[in-house]
């Protein structure tokens, strides 16, 4: 008889960064498998949960892995849209190409297909959830299916989804989301997966004008891949004295009603500033008319494209008028891109 192992139970943690390393620290430490699929060998806990009380509270800040809140946002936004293509999400990660069939569009990792892509009757899944959540707000059939039978249909098909379901659930006037994934990787997937989801979610609780509730994340093989073992032991080895780990950031609340015409403006400035064919400063950004909120994923986006198109340091008035967390997080990923005095 299998003997059991000690699993992340389902129990609420108040943000992503204490649940990113209980995760680490289970599947590092009570490893139930070791695989190789795929030319992946790793180490993997089966069944894993857990629960976040704040789902805007999603980045974790280590320093060992300063994470890429730029593509994080991007993916998110690239979601939306309901694109597939590797002209815009490639751009921010050239890596991904490799998981592309046909060198220009991706499958099982285009998620916003399934979810915002309208069917025959010009609706989206997205539409018809949230109507439904607005007509029987104690519905438990709000639930966005993204995973695809004929993914496994192709031989050898390199992009298959790691998600399967987003289900909302509207309880008590508070908008909670469960995904279910088929497996995770611990160290580098779960970060813009469980960042591109509550993100969605709160998107969606603007939308549905209600609060935002709890955000669960339910995979089956959550595991470590062997060539990034040793780097996750750094990340559990760092000093966890207050203040050093986790500095205490307040995270950007999305404008309430926030509403697709926000999103499409969003998306056309990150356009023009992905080609290089315009440049944004603080001021003109205050121009657009867009919230703060937005204004400051734009400002990301103009630091990665001086990151990409020019080969000098980040002008320094642009780091500065960055939220606090994103301009941790944005030193210490570029930090040789960075003016000096802005970290």
């Amino acid at each position: 008889m299998q003997r059991l192992t000690p699993h992340v139970t389902p129990h609420i943690e108040q943000n992503f960064h204490d649940a990113y390393l209980a995760v680490l620290d289970a599947v590092t430490n009570h490893t139930e498998h070791t695989t190789s699929s795929r030319g992946n060998d790793s180490a993997e806990l089966t069944n894993v949960s857990f629960r976040i009380a704040d789902p805007r509270d999603r980045l974790p800040f280590i320093r060992q892995r300063p994470v890429n809140i730029i593509f994080n946002l991007a993916e998110a936004l690239w979601y939306a849209s309901g694109r597939d293509d590797l002209d815009m999400i490639g751009y921010y990660a050239p890596g991904m190409a490799k998981n592309s069939a046909d060198g220009k569009t991706l499958t099982g990792t285009a998620y916003g297909t399934r979810m915002f892509a309208p069917d025959a009757e010009n609706a989206t899944q997205w539409d018809r959830v949230l109507d439904l959540l607005r007509s029987d707000p104690d519905t438990k059939r709000a639930v966005l299916g993204i995973y695809r039978p004929e993914e496994l249909a192709v031989t050898d098909n390199p992009d298959v989804s790691c998600t399967i379901s987003a289900q909302f659930l509207l309880r008590e006037g508070r908008l909670n989301l469960t995904c279910y994934m088929r497996g995770n990787d611990a160290y580098r997937g779960m970060v813009s997966d469980v960042f591109a989801f509550t993100f969605l979610q709160e998107i969606a609780a603007c939308q549905l004008g209600v609060e935002l509730g709890l955000y669960t994340h339910h995979v089956a093989s959550m595991h470590i891949n062997d060539r990034d073992a040793e780097t996750v032991r750094r990340v559990l080895h760092e000093p966890r004295e207050p203040g050093y780990l986790r500095p205490a950031f307040r995270p950007p609340e999305m404008p309430a009603g926030t509403s697709w015409s926000a999103l499409e403006a969003v998306l056309e400035h990150e356009e023009a500033l992905r080609n290089n064919e315009r440049s944004h400063t603080p001021k003109t950004l205050t121009e657009t008319g867009l919230a703060e909120y937005w204004q400051q994923v734009l400002l990301l986006f103009e630091i990665f494209r001086q990151i990409k198109h020019t080969d000098q340091a980040v002008n320094p008035d642009h780091v500065v008028a960055l939220d606090p967390g994103y301009r941790w997080l944005v030193t210490r990923r570029w930090k040789n891109r960075m003016p000096k005095g802005t970290a």
